[in-house]
This record gives structure tokens, C-alpha cells and sequence, in this order.
């Protein structure tokens, strides 16, 4: 494949139409055989494919008003770019209407498509750009129903509308189709957060400390490769939403024991629990999947923090049958639908629908039943979602306690100034999509010593 950035994300944009795989990991396979030794191009592909995703719904209905052929009925290929040319278009200012035409069309023609397919592409761009003035804007809200022109599917919107509102709704809509800053998060055992910043700035990056949590560095206009920053390959920060962050706090306070972070995935939070704990404790993180659990050491090793973590390619109910230690506080960091985080994952909203809402509490409350049976009395468990729907979140936790009545609910001691006022009344942690924080859910359950 050649390392045409159009074609890249064309071809990104097609597998995950197909597959229903998650865009990120898609992106990162494809980019690394196309990419190994220049990676210029890789941030124009990844603006060009989340860019597509974030707008899809609105970006369709334009494209509907111009063409005479069903969207339905062409093929991925075809669909997918006509929309990379489109977001162009309408959204990259940078690049001009004719350079966004032409290399969308070269993109085509080196994928060997025929001529009277790129000759269609080409037609309906070019007629596009000529009447760009005269399309609906996204920012318009009487020209297209607001799902459409913010890019959202009906079911979701108008669950959200139902429960917050028509304000708050907009609200989470626009933040979810706008690139958030980058969120870091300092490795305290290396270095601080002011040491870090520092760094950062003597190489010309603009940094600023997190709001929320003490070892937080915000990188509001990076738009580049993050391994290329300093300290990545040391093991001086990782990425990780100041939500995310919070969250791990609420396992304190970290006295001497063991841990567990039962649903490890990337380790984002297993690093951060290492962290956090005292000297002579250890962290178990566990995580199924092969992709995952190869990344998970990989953070592992380059944080320095092996010593402190020990990781275990299994599943939670197997790995209960398989122990017979028990540990001071465990995190469950679930399996969800991850619609809190659409602004960071664009996909999730074309991925997901109602049904997912029944089937994965059945899958949370297995992980903390099972979560439950390890955990020493008076200890911590922690279950967090990046959700911000109902059902897996309180919902969740009120079927755990009904069958689980020597837990009880607690609000997190020593929680940072600043975040206390995302716990509310019943001690429940939660975050709302918004220019600072994606949305996040937690609660922190003591077990009873007796």
C-alpha cells in the first residue's frame, strides 16, 4: 500500500465499516505497515478519519442532496471517499477545495478503481465546492434536525434529550465532535509535574498543569505524534483524561497490601495505582485480550514499574479459581459502552445501540460478583464505567448492594479539592463530556470487616 494519507484513511474508514472494530487499533495496524520509518503523514490521516467519523451524519445528508445515486446503495469505498473529499471541504480550511478534490480522486485511481467511478467522485465534489456558500451549517439549527447537523444517531440523541434536556444535550453533542486537548499524566516516581512541564517547554510545546488532579499536564494545541514527545520512551508520563485519573484516586487511602486492577486494559490505571501505592506493595492486573495485555506490558515496562506490578493474561472468573490470595482494595474498571467518551472515540456512536444497554450490566455485575469474592474484609472496591448512561451505572450498583448487602456505598476520603463537586449526595463519582473532562462514572464500595 502506498502512503497516500487520502487513501490511508479511506481504507481505515472502509475496514471499520466492515469489521466494527474499534478505529484506534485499525489505525495504528494499518499506519504501521504503511508508515514504519516516516511518519509525517500520519497526523493529516488520523485528522482525516476521526475527522469523518465525528461529522459522518451530517457529512451524508450534504452529500445526499448532490448525488442521484443512493448512499445506500454504493459501495464502501466509494461512500468513504466521497466523505474524506467532503470533510475536506467543509472543514479543513488549510487545504485548498481544489488540492481536497484532486488527491481525494488520486486516492481512487491509485486504488486502481475505474474511470467512470473516480469521474462520479470527482463530479459531485467539484459541484459541492462550487455552492459550498450555499450548504447548511452545522452550527444552523434551522436548516437540519439537530441529531443531523451535529452528527449523532436518533436513538441517542433523543435518549439524551428525554434526560438532560435540550441544552445539555447540545451541549454534550458539540463537545463529542470537537477534538479534545491531550491529557497527560505525570510518572511521580520519575519526575514532577512541574520538572515535566518544564521539559516540555524548553522543546517548544505549550503545557499547563491538569485542573483536577495533581499530577495532570494538559497539552491544549499538540496535535502531533506522542511518542515523539519527551520523556515517552523513559516512561515519564502517560495519557490518560483527568477523569480517568480521578478515578484511581478513589481507591485510597493506599496502605500496605495488594492490589488488583481486575479489567487492566492499556494499564493507564495500573501504572497510576503502582504509583499511588506504598513502597513493598504490589499491583495484579489482569486483562483477556492477547492486543491489550501486549500493550498493558509494554506501559508496564517503559513506566519503570514492573517491580511493583505483576500482570496476567486471563479473565477475572478464571483467575478467582485460579488465586487464593485475597486483596486490600480492587478496581473494576468494566467493559461498557464507552459513551462518555465519544469525543475521544469518535466510532462509539455508530457502534452502539439500545440493545447494548441490557447486555452489558449483565456482563458488569458478573465482573463485580466475581470482584467481590477476593476482596479482604473492610476492603475497597471501586467499580467505574466510561459511561454516562443509567443503566450501567447506578442501576449497576444498586442490583450489586441488593445482592450484596455487606457492602456499602462511601464517598472517596482525601479526594482532591477541586473534584469534589463530581461527587454527589450518594457518593457516586461522575463526570460529564465538557471542554475539560470526557464522561466518567464510579463508585467506591466498602466491604464490612465482619
Amino acid at each position: 500500500m502506498k502512503a497516500n494519507p487520502r487513501l490511508l484513511a479511506i481504507t481505515i474508514l472502509c475496514q471499520r465499516q466492515e469489521t466494527g472494530q474499534p478505529v484506534d487499533l485499525i489505525r495504528d495496524n494499518i499506519l504501521t505497515k504503511a508508515m514504519p520509518d516516516n511518519a509525517k503523514d500520519s497526523p493529516l490521516v488520523t485528522a482525516l478519519v476521526y475527522g469523518v467519523l465525528r461529522w459522518q451524519r451530517y457529512l451524508d445528508a450534504i452529500l445526499q442532496d448532490f448525488s442521484s445515486h443512493p448512499l445506500a446503495k454504493m459501495k464502501n469505498l466509494t461512500l468513504q471517499a466521497l466523505r474524506v473529499g467532503l470533510f475536506q471541504l467543509c472543514f479543513m480550511d488549510r487545504i485548498p477545495p481544489s488540492a481536497a478534490v484532486n488527491e481525494t480522486v488520486k486516492a481512487l485511481k491509485e486504488s486502481r478503481q475505474p474511470k467512470w467511478l473516480t469521474g462520479f467522485v470527482n463530479g459531485l465534489l467539484r459541484n459541492i465546492s462550487r455552492q459550498m456558500e450555499t450548504l447548511p451549517s452545522h452550527w444552523d439549527n434551522s436548516l437540519m434536525p439537530p441529531a443531523v447537523r451535529l452528527s449523532h444517531p436518533d436513538w441517542l440523541y433523543q435518549r439524551w434529550l428525554v434526560r438532560y434536556g435540550e441544552d445539555q444535550t447540545l451541549r454534550i453533542c458539540t463537545t463529542n465532535n470537537h477534538q479534545g486537548p491531550l491529557v497527560l499524566r505525570v510518572n511521580s516516581t520519575l519526575m514532577t509535574r512541574e520538572g515535566f512541564i518544564n521539559e516540555l517547554e524548553k522543546s517548544g510545546i505549550a503545557a499547563q498543569p491538569g485542573i483536577y488532579c495533581p499530577e495532570a499536564v494538559v497539552l491544549p494545541d499538540f496535535r502531533g505524534d506522542i511518542g515523539g514527545l519527551p520523556g515517552y520512551a523513559s516512561g515519564t508520563f502517560m495519557v490518560q483524561d483527568e477523569g480517568a485519573q480521578l478515578i484511581s484516586l478513589m481507591l485510597g487511602p493506599f496502605g500496605s497490601g495488594k492490589y488488583l486492577d481486575a479489567c487492566a486494559g492499556l494499564g493507564g490505571k495500573t501504572v497510576h495505582l503502582a504509583q499511588l501505592i506504598p513502597d513493598g506493595s504490589q499491583v495484579v492486573a489482569i486483562e483477556p485480550n492477547p492486543m491489550r495485555f501486549k500493550l498493558l506490558q509494554e506501559n508496564i515496562k517503559r513506566t519503570g514499574m514492573a517491580d511493583r506490578v505483576s500482570c496476567r493474561q486471563t479473565t477475572l472468573g478464571d483467575f478467582q479459581d485460579e488465586t487464593d490470595g485475597f486483596f486490600a482494595a480492587i478496581l473494576v474498571d468494566a467493559p461498557c459502552s464507552g459513551l462518555g467518551v465519544i469525543r475521544r472515540h469518535p466510532d462509539i456512536r455508530w457502534n452502539r445501540n439500545p440493545d447494548d444497554l441490557q447486555r452489558y450490566p449483565a456482563e458488569q455485575l458478573k465482573l463485580l460478583a466475581e470482584a467481590a469474592a477476593l476482596l479482604v474484609p473492610g476492603g475497597i472496591l471501586v467499580y467505574a464505567t466510561c459511561s454516562i448512561e443509567p443503566e450501567e451505572n447506578e442501576e449497576v450498583v444498586a442490583q450489586f448492594l441488593a445482592a450484596q448487602p455487606q457492602f456499602t456505598l462511601s464517598s472517596p476520603p482525601d479526594f482532591p479539592p477541586a473534584a469534589q463537586r463530581f461527587v454527589n449526595t450518594k457518593g457516586f463519582f461522575q463526570t460529564q463530556p465538557d471542554e475539560t473532562l470526557d464522561g466518567f462514572f464510579a463508585a467506591r464500595l466498602v466491604k464490612s470487616k465482619e
